[in-house]
């Protein structure tokens, strides 16, 4: 099986190379969430590094510094990959944990934990788009093929972190819980300012005016595309091809409309409606 194959745990689809099934099974059976974690958890592409921003900004009441010196992956690290998991095994509390984990992988010591997760949500139709480009990019991916043909296997579930509709039903499960933070993609890009203000009362951190300003302004998508710390510019070449994009590519809501035909986006709302239907969240994209 060539590295570019996904591999299998409890049903949902893995990449090679960054995650083994050894380190999933520790993960969620071995690894202990502290009381005062803060967990980001997203479907791919969905805002993930964005959030982890926001939060390192918060956590250091609006100074950049933390976030320009550390790289991204040891500031929050990505608990089930291999170094993921060997780096927030070294962070010290108050941790920042991230995770594309369906919820019922999700480490067996969350539920007796006052940790708390923010779940970030975005149109699945922008998740197909992006998640199409970064598999182009990604070289531990398989390749993604047309977009037509990813279409298939996004809609499908097959594609690594399996479906997304899994995904979102999964989580919003915990919808009520005090613990619990959801917030869209689409909401942060509406009213960063807002959001934030949102965020720090759900974490319980005080920030004044002009320490949220400076969140906002250190968050925006343009400051964290010249930050290296955060654009994956340093990826090592074995597992991303620079030459074929970037991490840090539009930062937008609705680039589906520019790629999804009219066919293709009928086919979408079909397969999106079968699978919500029962939801009682609207998102803003519904």
């Amino acid at each position: 099986m060539s590295s570019r194959e996904y591999f299998t745990y409890k049903g949902v689809s893995f990449p090679h190379g960054a995650v083994t099934a050894k380190s999933i099974f520790q993960m969620e059976n071995e690894f202990q969430i502290l009381d005062d974690d803060v967990i980001i958890v997203t479907y791919p592409k969905s805002g993930t590094i964005w959030m982890a921003e926001i939060l390192g900004l918060i956590k250091q009441k609006g100074d950049p510094t933390w976030n320009h010196n550390l790289i991204t992956w040891k500031r929050s690290p990505w608990i089930e990959s291999i170094t993921g998991l060997e780096n927030a095994l070294l962070n010290p509390p108050p941790r920042i944990l991230l995770s594309h984990l369906q919820f019922h992988l999700f480490p067996k010591s969350f539920l007796q934990t006052k940790a708390k997760v923010i779940y970030i949500l975005r149109n699945p139709k922008d998740v197909l788009v992006s998640f199409y480009h970064f598999s182009i990019f990604m070289k531990i991916f398989p390749d993604p093929g047309s977009l037509e043909e990813f279409l298939e296997k996004f809609l499908s579930g097959n594609v690594h972190y399996g479906s997304w509709f899994d995904h979102v039903k999964g989580w919003m499960e915990m919808k009520g819980s005090p613990n619990f933070f959801f917030i869209t993609y689409e909401e942060l890009q509406q009213d960063l300012r807002g959001c934030v203000k949102k965020i720090c009362h759900f974490l319980g951190k005080e920030l004044n005016s002009q320490q949220i300003d400076s969140v906002v302004e250190y968050a925006t998508f343009q400051k964290m595309k010249e930050n290296k710390m955060s654009n994956f510019s340093l990826m090592p070449d074995n597992i991303v091809d620079h030459k074929k994009g970037r991490f840090m590519r539009k930062g937008i809501s609705g680039d589906w409309k520019n790629h999804l035909t009219a066919a293709q986006n009928e086919y979408f709302d079909r397969v999106y409606r079968e699978n919500m239907q029962g939801m009682n969240t609207t998102f803003p994209w519904d």
